[in-house]
C-alpha cells in the first residue's frame, strides 16, 4: 500500500488526475471488469425504472467509472448519472456475478466530490446538510425553532406552500421531511439487563434517530434489557460517518469513523448495536474506509478496526441470535414491514425482522408489492433531488397502502419520513413505526392503539 505522500502530486500537493480521476483509490478496474452488462440489475434500479437510461443504470454507470480510467475527463454530464444513483444496493443483491457496486460507487463519490467544481448553490446546500446532520448538538439546537413552527401551525403550512416548492424545491424537501417533535429522552450510561444476563451490548443512539425520534432508542434500550441484555450508552459517541461517506466526502467520514471506534472500544461488550440500517452499514464496513489508516498521521491499526467491525450488529440480529427470553403480549392488527435497502441489500438482514415481528401475537404482517425499489429517501438523496425521490416516495407509498395494513414497520428513520410524507401527500393515513417500538409495545403489554394513534 502507498502513502499519501507516496502517490504522484500536484503543484497544490494533491493526487494527479488523469482522466476523471485522481491515483487516490480510484474505482477498481478489477472490480468494474467483473461486470458483465447481463442487465439483472435493470428491474431493480430505482433510476433505471423512472427513466430507462442506460446511464442511468448500475452497468452504465459502471461504463462511465471505466471510460473516466480511461482519460475521459469528469464532465458535468458524468457527474449527473453518479448524483442520480440513490446507492440502494439493489443491483447487489440481485447481480448474479458478484459485481461490487457498493465499492465502487463508494470510490467514485469520493473522486467526484474532490475533482469536481458544484454550483455554487449545490454547494451551499451541501454545506448545510453536512454542517448540521452530522452533528446531534446541532440538531438539538435546531428542535426549538421547529417544535415552536410545528406548535404554531407555521410548519404546516410551510410543508403545504406551492410557492416554497417552486422557488426552494429541496429546501421545501428537507422542510416536509421533519416529524413531528417528541419530548427527548436522554438514555442512561447503563441499563442492567432484566433477569439473567445474557449479554452485554454497547449502543449507538444516531444522529437524526437520537434528535427526532428519540422513542426509538428508548425502546431500543428497553427491549433489549428485556431480552436479557445489559446495555451501555458511551456519552463520548457522536456521527458514525454514515451519511458523509455514502455522499463520498471521505476524509469527513474517516474522521467520524476513527472517534465511533475510540468512543466504543474501551467498553468490553459482546455486540455493537445499531437500530439504523445505514448506520450499521456504513460501520460494518469501516475496514474498507480506513484500509490505508494506519499509514496516516494519527491512523488507526487494522486490527482495531477489525475488532470493532466484528462486533457491530443490527438490533434484530442480536435479537435473534439471543432468542426471546420476555413475554410478547397481542398487538392485534395488520402490518407491512419495509426492507430499509441499507439493512436489506447492503447488510443482506431481512429474515431477522421478520422473525421477530412473526414472535408477536396476533400480529399479521404483510409484504409490500415491488418492495425491492427503494422509497427514494437514501440518506439526504430526497434533499439534494426532491423530484426523483418523491416519485419513488410516493410509489413505494401506494405500494404499502395496497396492503390494506393499519401500520408500517422499518428500522431506518429516513425511511419512515420519507415514506410518511408521501403518504400525507397523497392523502393516505397509516401508523409508522420502527421496528424496535412494535416490539417494546408488545414487552410492555401496550394497547394496540398506542403504535395506530401514531399515524400520518
Amino acid at each position: 500500500m502507498t502513502t499519501h505522500a507516496d502517490r504522484p502530486q500536484t503543484d497544490l500537493g494533491m493526487p494527479s488526475v488523469r482522466g476523471a480521476f485522481d491515483d487516490h483509490r480510484p474505482p477498481s478496474k478489477e472490480l468494474i471488469s467483473d461486470c458483465v452488462h447481463c442487465g439483472f440489475c435493470l428491474t431493480t434500479c430505482p433510476t433505471y425504472t423512472l427513466w430507462g437510461e442506460e446511464m442511468d443504470s448500475p452497468r452504465g454507470r459502471i461504463h462511465l467509472m471505466k471510460t473516466g480510467l480511461e482519460g475521459e475527463p469528469l464532465s458535468d454530464e458524468m457527474v449527473s448519472h453518479f448524483d442520480a444513483c440513490l446507492g440502494c444496493m439493489a443491483c447487489v443483491t440481485s447481480c448474479p456475478s458478484g459485481v461490487q457496486y457498493d465499492r465502487l460507487l463508494e470510490q467514485t463519490r469520493a473522486q467526484v466530490e474532490r475533482n469536481h467544481r458544484r454550483s455554487p448553490a449545490d454547494r451551499a446546500l451541501r454545506t448545510l446538510i453536512f454542517s448540521l446532520f452530522p452533528y446531534p448538538a446541532r440538531l438539538r439546537a435546531a428542535r426549538g425553532p421547529l417544535r415552536l413552527a410545528q406548535r404554531l401551525g407555521v410548519e404546516d403550512r410551510l410543508r403545504h406552500s406551492a410557492l416554497l416548492q417552486r422557488l426552494a424545491p429541496r429546501l421545501s424537501a428537507m422542510q416536509s421531511l421533519t416529524p413531528a417533535l417528541a419530548d427527548r429522552e436522554e438514555l442512561p450510561e447503563r441499563i442492567p439487563a432484566e433477569g439473567t444476563r445474557r449479554a452485554t451490548v454497547a449502543m449507538l443512539t444516531g444522529c437524526v434517530q437520537r434528535e427526532f425520534f428519540p422513542g426509538v432508542n428508548a425502546a431500543t434500550a428497553r427491549v433489549l434489557a428485556a431480552e436479557g441484555c445489559e446495555v451501555l450508552v458511551p456519552r463520548s459517541q457522536g456521527c458514525c460517518g454514515a451519511l458523509s461517506g455514502h455522499s463520498g466526502r471521505e476524509e469527513e467520514a474517516q474522521r467520524f469513523a476513527r472517534a465511533t471506534i475510540e468512543a466504543f472500544e474501551e467498553a468490553e461488550v459482546d455486540y455493537i448495536v445499531v437500530n439504523a440500517a445505514g448506520c450499521g452499514s456504513a460501520m460494518k464496513e469501516y475496514d474498507f474506509l480506513l484500509e490505508d489508516d494506519a499509514e496516516t498521521p494519527n491512523g488507526l491499526a487494522p486490527e482495531r478496526v477489525r475488532a470493532f467491525t466484528s462486533k457491530v450488529r443490527d438490533l434484530s440480529e442480536v435479537l435473534v441470535e439471543l432468542g426471546p427470553q420476555a413475554t410478547y403480549h397481542p398487538l392485534p392488527t395488520t402490518a407491512a414491514y419495509h426492507d430499509a435497502c441499507h439493512l436489506g441489500h447492503a447488510q443482506g438482514v431481512r429474515d431477522q425482522p421478520r422473525a421477530l415481528l412473526a414472535g408477536v401475537p396476533e400480529l399479521t404482517v404483510k409484504e409490500i408489492p415491488e418492495a425491492a425499489i427503494c422509497c427514494g429517501s437514501a440518506g439526504v438523496y430526497n434533499i439534494l433531488n426532491p423530484e426523483p425521490a418523491r416519485e419513488l416516495g410516493d410509489s413505494k407509498a401506494r405500494n404499502v397502502m395496497s396492503t390494506g395494513a393499519e401500520l408500517l414497520v422499518t428500522a431506518n428513520p429516513g425511511c419512515l419520513m420519507q415514506i410518511a410524507a408521501s403518504v400525507e401527500r397523497l392523502g393516505g393515513r397509516i401508523a409508522l413505526a420502527h421496528t424496535a417500538v412494535v416490539l417494546d409495545a408488545s414487552q410492555r403489554g401496550l394497547p394496540v392503539s398506542a403504535l395506530l394513534d401514531e399515524g400520518s
